[in-house]
């Protein structure tokens, strides 16, 4: 077992090089670039979606924003109005953001420098982007979070009892409930949970934007625990309402599938009772499946599904922190998330692995080349 785990952390060396590398790449083909992006703000000419979208994308260069290089001093003597700016300024801008230097350099660098886990500062806010991250991180762990717990505990019973009674109107009726509800778009329901209950045009029972109330830190405990979960209830409703179709399909075949094995059989013919054919025999293998598929779930609910409901719903989470940054061509933000949630992503894995052989201990790890 310590032989694995040591085989995958060292395998995470290159999986993680060879991502960065991709991104790296994918970015240097990509159109325009923060140097770009500078000028188009200094010209006025900017047009991009955040500037187009009024977000909070644009408010990295508004009046309230410090950004890293000293604008605000020298643009007014190199700007030649319609001759355009003065190349020495913009190769002033290129060696601050470090894009004098060749692209072999610049990545090898940046990799370098990750493998200690310094991400730099955004480029244009003046904060680190490590610090960026964690202040965006809380937002983003309580969606997560509750909606991971929320779609399992919910649709891994109920697969179990679909499984138990198969083609009965119980199995029937909820898989329509389930398709339907898989069917419904996430911030398509997010609109009609603030028109109803956000006080759009009929209630107001819930608070309309942000994670917690704006006097949080003067109420006591149990007042800010609930203020959290009354913030919390409408958008995680439209967060997980399609999440629980496939988990719950996918834990119905997979108890349909050993339930019709040889070794179910024979533990009901020696008279053991169905409870613990189904939980002491079934659930450990019936479980593997769903175990399998936990790592990209929870990445994909962590990190990469929760961009339009933070929207809607004004919450400032990794969703919108990265989109903004892609927007901005604000790299450094863009580059160090990725670094992030990849690590994260390949530690899950590894831990969805181990878990195989809690649930089942036939699995040899030792026995595996990787």
């Amino acid at each position: 077992m310590t032989d694995y785990i040591i085989r995958r952390l060292l395998l995470m060396i290159p999986t993680l090089f060879g991502i960065m590398l991709i991104g790296f790449i994918v970015v240097q083909l990509a159109p325009g670039g923060p140097i770009e992006k500078i000028i188009a703000q200094i010209q006025g000419t900017d047009v991009s979606a955040a500037t187009r979208a009024g977000g909070s994308a644009t408010g990295d260069f508004g009046a309230g924003a410090q950004t890293t290089f000293q604008v605000d001093t020298s643009v007014n003597s190199r700007y030649r109005g319609a001759q355009g700016l003065d190349p020495e300024f913009i190769k002033e801008l290129e060696k601050q953001f470090g894009f004098d230097k060749p692209v072999h350099e610049r990545f090898f660098l940046m990799v370098w420098n990750y493998m200690r886990f310094d991400f730099g500062e955004s480029y244009f806010r003046d904060v680190k982007v490590i610090d960026l991250i964690l202040e965006k991180m809380p937002v983003s762990i309580s969606l997560g979070l509750w909606s991971t717990l929320l779609v399992y505990l919910i649709s891994i019973p109920l697969g179990i009892r679909k499984a138990m009674t198969d083609g009965q109107p119980f199995d029937i009726w909820t898989s329509s409930v389930i398709v339907v509800a898989y069917a419904i778009p996430g911030f398509l329901l997010a609109v009609f949970l603030i028109v109803i209950f956000a006080g759009g045009s009929y209630f107001q029972w819930f608070p309309l934007r942000g994670i917690v109330s704006e006097n949080w830190s003067e109420m006591n405990f149990f007042q800010q625990v609930a203020d959290y979960f009354w913030h919390l209830i409408l958008p995680l409703i439209a967060y997980t309402i399609g999440l629980f179709a496939t988990t719950t399909m996918l834990t119905k075949n997979s108890f349909l599938d050993e339930i019709n094995k040889q070794y179910v059989m024979t533990a009901r013919a020696k008279g053991l009772e169905e409870n613990r054919v189904l939980y002491g025999h079934v659930f450990r293998n019936a479980m593997l499946i769903i175990v399998s598929g936990f790592p990209a779930a929870f990445v994909a609910i962590f990190f990469t599904g929760s961009l339009l409901i933070e929207t809607i719903f004004s919450l400032d989470g990794l969703g919108l922190l990265g989109f903004e940054s892609i927007l901005n061509r604000d790299y450094a933000v863009v580059f160090g998330t990725l670094y992030i949630f990849s690590l994260i992503a390949l530690v899950v894995k590894l831990i969805s692995d181990l878990v195989y052989m809690l649930i089942d201990p036939r699995i040899d790890f030792e026995s595996r080349a990787f």
